[in-house]
């Protein structure tokens, strides 16, 4: 499956053009809450196509695509994580959605907590996130970010992270996805990323301290393959100890693109997710 970017509904939210489709569930369970995709910066719905059906034969999905990312990728003013949560909420309420967990991808996860942060328990019971570095910033990963930021290096820093991020693996829909999807947008919005990205990491120092900041808290599952090291996963186990509110789950992929590399590992961990949620 792979998505034609002519077939995605388009509306006009805060002044920007989204893009978004919505799929119906195949036999959605009484009461399951509908599923908000999120991509990560400089994606789009695309990176969800392999997972989309899966996720679909039991909840209705909706694929948004932030301002920017989709069919048009021009931009008045600057935006960041706040700007991104008004469109989520604006479209959801446009849509009329009630109950929804909302399933971000790496810093898509920003925007995702502080969706759920606006709309509360009652709307956003429990929230995915996928393949987001959770501990504070390595100064290696700083310095890609700021290298990606400057118009004489920003090639050789976008390339140094999707070199991380595919690692040694033979995947041709991650290395479409880098080289087709990723590599199409330009030095602004890969800046703007990269900039907003480092502040986050700033203000709330790293994804878990902003995760224990939400003013009510419901079960977050993190999905990760990257890093694979112990370290990483014991550092958020002694997390979720402290706050049992929050499950790690490895799923062993090789890329950082679990939706791609290892599709129905995810939908299984979101279906279980929501199926235990009040």
């Amino acid at each position: 499956m792979h998505t034609d970017m002519t077939a995605m509904n388009s509306t006009r939210l805060n002044g920007h053009s989204l893009d978004f489709d919505v799929t119906e569930a195949a036999d959605a369970r009484p009461g399951a809450p509908d599923l908000l995709l999120l991509s990560g910066w400089c994606q789009d719905h695309r990176l969800f196509d392999p997972v989309l059906p899966l996720l679909a034969a039991g909840h209705r999905v909706i694929r948004m695509d932030w301002r920017g990312h989709g069919r048009e990728r021009t931009v008045d003013g600057d935006f960041g994580v706040r700007e991104m949560a008004d469109d989520a909420v604006a479209l959801l309420d446009e849509l009329g959605v009630g109950r929804v967990v909302p399933v971000s991808t790496s810093h898509g996860g920003w925007a995702n907590v502080e969706t759920a942060d606006r709309l509360g328990t009652a709307r956003v019971p429990g929230l995915v996130v996928i393949d987001w570095l959770m501990l504070p910033a390595t100064p290696g990963f700083l310095a890609d970010l700021r290298t990606s930021q400057d118009t004489a290096t920003w090639r050789a820093g976008r390339q140094n992270l999707f070199d991380i991020w595919l690692g040694d693996a033979d995947c041709p829909a991650v290395a479409h996805h880098l080289e087709a999807e990723m590599g199409s947008f330009d030095h602004e919005m890969w800046a703007r990323s990269c900039r907003v990205i480092e502040d986050a990491y700033t203000t709330w120092g790293s994804p878990l301290e902003r995760m224990a900041a939400l003013r009510e808290r419901r079960p977050v599952t993190h999905l990760f393959s990257q890093p694979g090291e112990e370290p990483y996963l014991d550092a958020q186990r002694e997390f979720a100890a402290r706050q049992p509110w929050f499950t790690p789950h490895r799923l062993g992929g090789p890329t950082h693109f679990p939706t791609l590399d290892s599709p129905a590992a995810v939908a299984e961990r979101i279906a279980a997710f929501c199926a235990e949620l009040p």
